[in-house]
């Protein structure tokens, strides 16, 4: 207010003193009029003769200005001084409006058809498939969520045709037949919670399965880690966490203990303890290869070189199939006991975040084990506490998390078919319609995107007419304590942590939105539907959608 008010202040003494200069003006006029009348000693005979000849111009003025009308009336045209190409412009302005608008329309009542027949065909097909109650209410449930979608897209496509003839947003009074305004139509997904399928973990004393996990990021090894602990259960083996010389330093972001406590018995020890369990004997006696290329286990020369300087052995490689990385094939739990069981002490198999093993196991909630807990590999208790203290902060229980991956991310989805890279007015668009769905105030923004790709961005979300705003991380500020307990433990300034909170806000969100193809988004997808906090709306951005335009090859 007090900066609105200083605005005005300065406003009015600008305008002020030109009304001031007129006023003086005039008045001074007026003035010097008055003394010129005053001043004059003529008698009234010469005012009356002056009074004459005014008023015989007057009658002059009266006789001949109709005839001039009417002289320039016939010979001129007047409609040549109001050019007619300024209302044929208006006129082509509007008219390429429309129809501008009508194809965009066209498309997104295409786009409708097309869902509405996938519906159409799905719902066919889950009713023959539904034998008991709890899978029709969960069919039911997910049928109202796509209708309210369909009227979401539908009212964008009212406003698309509404929009060149200047009508900017319905009404107040047009929200009352629209369900979507203030009601949550976003629900917990959580019809995959029951027969869960899981295997028990139980090691045999003195048997170790080396973890080792090579491909990409922080999130693929996670996601290597999760597979890991399968195979180890299957082959009752404890997994050794990797060592922080040859990997990621998992204690920062992990704890260990808590897949221990969850599972109820020592199934998972830390490099360091497996180190002084076996003391003298740091040796791997058999690496048998799950996969076979591009290398053998999936591991170069430089980190066979790395394991070594851990003071480690290895024994004879094997490769006891072809199985390569590029193209995995569907392997079963049979697969994995007949090939990789044995009675060595410690084995390993390599990186395993390729492998193909009980898709639909080892991908269920909470993963393939059976646990106590809602998941295994998760955020440390530090993590999870700072997210949600950012959570109580800034954003509130209802809000949309969106992963809007950019960096490097052009040329990687550009090489898919089709491609997973949206221009960020597209993107703009899909994201209004979750947020209508959600009807969510805020969104808070996990991205690598440079600040003129979030700044577009953040310009055009804006549902009816007010702008949502896109929340990130802010810089470190000693007057919001928030993120105290990252810096009491010293966990600040770790690309590995920030990473990690970021996945643990985003999972904690009512209504998440990824990027296709980004293992980080699929990380986050595993733990929401572990912490059971996955909803209906999560999807990936765009999903279902091609990009509008799409850039050339090298």
């Amino acid at each position: 207010m007090d900066r609105e008010s200083s605005d005005e202040d300065e406003d009015r003494e600008t305008l002020i003193p030109q009304n001031d200069t007129k006023h003086n003006h005039q008045l001074q006029l007026h003035t010097h009029s008055t003394l010129h009348i005053d001043d004059s000693t003529n008698s009234t005979r010469r005012r009356s003769g002056f009074n004459c000849s005014n008023l015989n111009k007057r009658y002059l003025f009266a006789v001949f200005l109709p005839l001039l009308i009417l002289i320039l009336y016939f010979s001129v045209d007047l409609r040549s001084l109001f050019p007619a190409n300024i209302t044929k412009f208006r006129f082509d302005s509007i008219t390429d409006s429309m129809r501008e608008s009508e194809l965009r329309a066209l498309y997104l009542l295409k786009q409708q058809q097309s869902q509405l027949v996938s519906i159409w065909n799905q719902s066919f097909s889950n009713i023959n498939s539904s034998s008991d109650s709890n899978n029709f209410n969960a069919f039911f449930q997910d049928a109202k969520s796509i209708l309210l979608k369909q009227i979401s897209l539908n009212k964008q496509i009212q406003q698309v045709l509404l929009s060149p003839h200047k009508v900017s947003n319905f009404s107040q009074n047009d929200d009352a037949w629209n369900p979507l305004f203030g009601f949550n139509s976003c629900r917990k997904n959580d019809s995959w919670v029951a027969n869960r399928r899981t295997i028990e973990w139980k090691p045999k004393s003195g048997k170790y399965l080396f973890a080792i996990c090579l491909s990409g990021q922080m999130s693929n090894h996670l996601i290597c880690l999760e597979k890991h602990m399968f195979f180890a259960a299957v082959l009752g083996r404890v997994l050794v966490m990797p060592s922080s010389k040859f990997d990621y330093q998992y204690s920062r972001v992990l704890d260990i203990e808590h897949i221990n406590k969850c599972v109820g018995r020592k199934v998972v020890v830390s490099f360091e303890e497996f180190e002084e369990s076996r003391k003298n004997h740091l040796h791997i006696e058999k690496f048998i290869c799950y996969f076979s290329s591009p290398q053998p286990c999936y591991i170069d020369d430089e980190h066979m070189k790395k394991l070594k300087q851990l003071e480690l052995t290895i024994g004879k490689i094997e490769t006891p199939w072809k199985e390569d990385t590029k193209k995995p094939s569907q392997k079963t739990i049979q697969d994995i006991e007949a090939k990789f069981k044995t009675d060595d002490a410690v084995i390993a198999i390599g990186d395993v975040f390729y492998a193909d093993v009980e898709r639909d196991w080892v991908m269920q909630p909470g993963g393939p084990v059976a646990h106590n807990c809602k998941t295994l590999i998760e955020p440390s208790r530090l993590i999870f506490l700072t997210a949600q203290r950012f959570v109580q902060t800034f954003l509130g229980s209802n809000f949309i998390a969106l992963h809007f991956r950019r960096h490097g991310f052009l040329k990687f989805c550009n090489a898919k078919k089709p491609s997973c890279f949206y221009p960020i007015p597209q993107a703009a668009d899909c994201i209004i319609r979750i947020v209508e769905r959600a009807n969510a105030p805020v969104i808070y923004l996990s991205t690598d995107a440079a600040e003129s790709e979030t700044s577009l961005l953040q310009s055009l979300i804006v549902v009816n007419g007010k702008t949502i705003p896109l929340v990130k991380r802010p810089a470190r500020n000693a007057a919001e304590k928030w993120d105290a307990l990252l810096y009491r433990h010293n966990l600040e300034n770790d690309p590995q942590v920030e990473a990690m909170l970021d996945k643990t806000i985003c999972g904690l969100s009512s209504v998440f939105i990824g990027a296709s193809g980004s293992t980080f988004t699929e990380d986050i997808l595993r733990l929401r539907r572990g912490w059971g906090s996955a909803s209906v709306c999560d999807e990936y951005l765009c999903q279902g959608e091609d990009p509008n335009f799409i850039a050339e090859d090298e």
